[in-house]
């Protein structure tokens, strides 16, 4: 890979990843809703589990998509019927408090099988194995995974930061509950891009 392609990858994965999408908005969500700390393994799980499904989709496993076309649509059909139940479960967030059982963040594993059904998650993978590893060679793979991992982990915990210090003004409930079920809303509207291509 050429100097000049490394430099295309690593704008590509910054802005990817720091750009609006479910991942994002969910992580800014729960800053706001439960703080810095407690959104960690919710980052961890984005970062790793990301950079794992690159590195599938490199070393094959869209063949499998290619060899069943109707998988697309099946895989499509279920990340919007997951994204609107999460949308749901933000727009009805409780406030975080001790004992309460609604207000828990996501765990490291949910965020990292969540990336299997976040559309923008599918169409990041994709555009970068075919764009950065077209041969879909293990090196060329390797890297491409690599800087996704070296650059998502930092980009997305800048929304969790940003909704940290919105916490800040979100003290009484009725904000709280505004702003969560604004991010819902914006969370159904990043489906839009899949609902309607082109």
């Amino acid at each position: 890979m050429t100097h000049d392609i490394l430099i295309a990858l690593v704008l590509f994965a910054f802005v990817s990843s720091i750009t609006p999408g479910p991942n994002n908005l969910m992580l800014m969500a729960s800053g706001a809703n439960f703080g810095f700390r407690r959104t960690i393994p919710h980052m961890l799980g984005i970062g790793l589990g990301f950079t794992f499904m690159v590195l599938m989709v490199g070393v094959g496993l869209v063949q499998v998509f290619d060899a069943w076309p109707p998988s697309y649509t099946v895989l499509k059909a279920f990340s919007v019927l997951y994204l609107l139940w999460l949308a749901w479960k933000i727009a009805n967030a409780a406030p975080a408090r001790a004992g309460n059982a609604a207000g828990r963040p996501m765990t490291f594993w949910q965020a990292a099988a969540f990336q299997w059904v976040n559309p923008k998650a599918w169409a990041m993978a994709l555009t970068a194995i075919a764009a950065y590893a077209p041969g879909q060679t293990l090196p060329a793979v390797l890297l491409v995974a690599m800087i996704f991992g070296a650059v998502n982990l930092p980009s997305v915990s800048t929304w969790t930061v940003l909704g940290q210090q919105m916490a800040r003004i979100l003290t009484n409930p009725r904000r709280l509950t505004m702003f969560n079920r604004s991010m819902a809303l914006l969370l159904v509207g990043s489906l839009y891009p899949v609902l309607f291509p082109g």
